[in-house]
């Protein structure tokens, strides 16, 4: 039997709209947990705590302050989740991926997703930021299953390029003029809380993942469904390396995400102005 996803969708959309929220944004944005300082590049016309808003879930962190924002980087319009759900705190696929369903149905054609990622690459060090180009799904899920709508997409969408390469080239184009070097690496996905053992990143780097974290491939996944274009982008927290695991430490964790906020701040920025992405 058909869900009414596409219609609660639609009732999510429609009550935003009355608050303010405005119609085609240029991208969309989702602040990964300890990245919210990535806001502050926005001229922030519009926002509404998660709780306010239909279909969203309540979060159990605390590293953002869960919010829905509108407003433009250099003039250019966008919508922004200031931190994500994930699957860990017990809510199903679709619902830590129905504010990316939002996103798209009020217009937007391009998602740009941020994380904090562990590092398997051993070229890669803790603070770096990473271009994501590829990704493995190892959630054990998929927020596709079940009935599919054909309003939001195709029932078997391709995932030969979750990451779009012309995004992936503007946004290497301008770390060069900051003179950043973006790494390129494959980002997996196991669904948490805990982190892995010591077998596990070994297994990973065996499957060719270069880093693991515990979100954003299913919001990917929704994207591409929905025809949108993304970029993504992973702050490396720590090194996964199995001969020398340490405890992480969350208050170094923090102000790394907070450093490296900026720079992917700026990295955005110049990915939204630029001409190629404006006349695309």
């Amino acid at each position: 039997m058909a869900d009414d996803l596409h219609d609660r969708v639609q009732f999510t959309v429609d009550f935003i709209k009355e608050r303010g929220f405005r119609e085609n944004p240029s991208a969309a944005l989702i602040f990964g947990s300890g990245l919210g300082a990535i806001s502050t590049g926005m001229e922030i016309e519009t926002e509404l705590p998660y709780e306010e808003i239909p279909g969203f879930v309540k979060s159990s962190l605390g590293f953002n302050e869960r919010r829905l924002l509108y407003g433009a980087i250099s003039g250019v319009p966008v919508v922004a989740m200031d931190g994500r759900f994930h699957y860990y705190e017990g809510y199903s696929m679709r619902e830590i991926t129905f504010p990316v369903r939002v996103m798209r149905m009020l217009g937007a054609k391009n998602l740009v997703v941020s994380n904090i990622a562990g590092g398997l690459n051993p070229e890669f060090q803790a603070g770096d930021i990473v271009l994501i180009v590829d990704q493995i799904n190892l959630m054990g899920d998929n927020p596709l299953i079940g009935h599919n709508d054909e309003r939001l997409g195709p029932r078997f969408p391709d995932m030969m390029e979750p990451y779009d390469r012309r995004l992936i080239s503007l946004a290497e184009k301008h770390a060069r003029r900051m003179d950043y070097h973006l790494a390129r690496g494959v980002y997996a996905a196991m669904s948490g809380p805990s982190f892995e053992t010591r077998a596990e990143y070994r297994m990973l780097r065996i499957l060719g993942a270069d880093m693991i974290g515990m979100s954003s491939v299913p919001e990917v996944i929704v994207a591409v469904h929905g025809g949108m274009r993304v970029l993504g982008l992973s702050l490396i927290s720590d090194d996964c390396f199995p001969e020398c695991l340490e405890p992480l430490d969350i208050d170094l964790l923090l102000e790394r995400a907070r450093i490296g906020s900026e720079i992917i701040g700026e990295i955005i920025k110049g990915v939204l102005t630029d001409g190629e992405f404006l006349n695309d």
